[in-house]
């Protein structure tokens, strides 16, 4: 109820109907969203496009909303915070992902994590508190220290710090991936079962390098995606390098 009235509603959940219609309850002056047919109030704005790059979609909207919007600034400034212990000039893996369908297995992420430490890098494995056994067995499965788990143990404002202090981040198509665009830092990125075209970095940055086998399925998945258990450990230490 306190956000009845306010000047501007924005609707970044999607495009909609069912965020749109709470959205349209809170009676803003003005309301920025995309058009659906199934919500009146919504037409005459910004049409949805599909396959369109997350990017330049949500900067779409604004332009056509008379926002200017530079899809190319996707640069943050880092934190001002210390990174937690142990994470600048890191590897970081981030095995996690809100979907199952997008979560490469937890045994090539401990793959990778024993080639980075016998090459003489420190790896640290991240995650939210739910994450914490998964970055767990990942780090037991290595043979690293305990306190090479940051799972469980950041905020949001601390994870962004590690990845900015990090030397190179290795993850699948979630949070953890925009943000090592957003900070420059190098990563590598596993996607199935969505595609880079929609989600990834833009294609124009090296020091962000895209595994896809060109395959894509159900995001919503409950097991891996097909497409994603196409890409081998033996690849990703490649796209490492050195």
């Amino acid at each position: 109820p306190r956000l009845h009235g306010v000047d501007v509603g924005v609707n970044l959940h999607g495009r909609g109907p069912q965020s749109h219609e709470i959205l349209a309850a809170a009676r803003p002056a003005r309301t920025i969203w995309f058009e659906n047919a199934a919500v009146p109030q919504s037409f005459g704005h910004p049409r949805w496009r599909r396959a369109e790059h997350e990017v330049r979609r949500w900067c779409r909207l604004l332009d056509e909303s008379g926002i200017p919007a530079a899809p190319g600034d996707l640069a943050l400034d880092p934190p001002t915070r210390p990174p937690p212990a142990g994470s600048a000039g890191a590897t970081i893996l981030h095995p996690g992902a809100k979907g199952l369908a997008r979560r490469w297995p937890a045994e090539r992420y401990a793959e990778v994590a024993r080639a980075e430490a016998a090459a003489g890098r420190r790896v640290i494995v991240t995650g939210s508190r739910a994450e914490v056994p998964l970055a767990t067995a990942v780090a037991a499965r290595a043979g690293l220290r305990p306190d090479a788990v940051l799972a469980g143990r950041t905020d949001l404002s601390a994870l962004a710090a590690a990845v900015a202090a990090a030397r190179r981040v290795v993850c699948g198509d979630t949070g953890m991936a925009h943000l090592a665009t957003a900070f420059g830092t190098h990563s590598v990125l596993l996607f199935g079962p969505t595609s880079p075209g929609e989600w990834g970095p833009p294609p124009d940055r090296p020091r962000h390098r895209v595994l896809w086998t060109g395959r894509t399925g159900d995001p919503h998945a409950n097991r891996p995606d097909p497409g994603l258990l196409e890409i081998e450990v033996d690849e990703v230490l490649a796209a490492l390098g050195d």
